[in-house]
């Protein structure tokens, strides 16, 4: 939907998850990354972290107290964000971050055979993730993610997302692969070799992404990454979009929000 001058572009944001999974790997820090579909409508080829817009079934999973005790101690929005998060997760890579009822650890790769037929059926909404929760008894692993950045998409661009990106480490297990409907390629790559691949020209990757890579770039490590996340507040960033002299599109974030400066010149947002 397009927006008109008349309209508040606020109500046209939608709200996403996006999901950071990280494992340390001999080289350092790797992360999981699909490349888009490019007949998909929004990031169209990119190389990005699996993550999508929120459905409502996300926020009756966390007010069902059998599949999230307590709403795992997170305030309702939260941990909506979070189990959107471990949704998208599961239809774009096949990682699951759940447990069976009655275990203290993460659903083992060996027992995820049984789902992996029902990817494809959760992303055609011919099934919802709480009956799939349900179904293999399983409770969403929200305390395993942890907010890592907060993006909103500037007011003059048409489409619109409230974007929380959240980090998790890989269960060691697990592998992923990518779905090959929305996403048609998938990588275990380190933040460096993501960045250098844009550099070169291998890889599309939208400005946030970049950003966040070059943040995660500088913490060194997964474990690192993850403790830095867990100490530090999120600061929302909502680019500012003006054009340059040359044409170039210019961006201003908030230097509080860590990501090496305020004011960035790129082709396109």
């Amino acid at each position: 939907m397009t927006e008109t001058p008349t309209r508040d572009p606020a109500k046209a944001l939608r709200t996403a998850s996006t999901v950071l999974l990280l494992r340390d790997g001999a080289q350092g820090m790797e992360i999981f990354m699909v490349q888009r579909h490019h007949q998909i409508e929004f990031s169209s080829g990119a190389l990005v972290f699996p993550g999508g817009s929120m459905d409502p079934g996300d926020r009756e999973i966390a007010a069902d107290s059998a599949l999230v005790p307590h709403g795992g101690g997170l305030d309702s929005e939260a941990a909506a964000i979070r189990i959107g998060g471990i949704r998208e997760t599961f239809e774009e890579s096949g990682i699951m971050l759940a447990r069976p009822h009655g275990s203290g650890e993460l659903i083992a790769a060996a027992q995820l055979a049984p789902l992996e037929p029902q990817r494809a059926a959760l992303d055609e909404g011919k099934v919802s993730f709480a009956d799939i929760l349900r179904q293999h008894a399983l409770r969403p692993a929200i305390d395993c993610l942890v907010p890592f950045a907060h993006w909103i998409t500037p007011v003059q661009l048409p489409k619109r997302f409230d974007t929380h990106f959240l980090l998790a480490l890989a269960p060691p297990d697990q592998v992923g692969r990518h779905d090959g409907h929305e996403s048609v390629d998938s990588i275990w790559l380190s933040p460096k070799e993501a960045l250098a691949g844009a550099e070169s020209g291998r890889f599309k990757l939208p400005f946030p992404t970049i950003r966040n890579l070059i943040k995660l770039d500088r913490l060194g490590s997964a474990k690192a990454a993850m403790e830095f996340a867990r100490k530090t507040p999120v600061v929302t960033v909502m680019p500012q979009l003006s054009k340059t002299a040359t044409g170039l599109t210019r961006l201003q974030i908030p230097v509080e929000a860590g990501y090496d400066g305020s004011v960035f010149e790129v082709e396109r947002p």
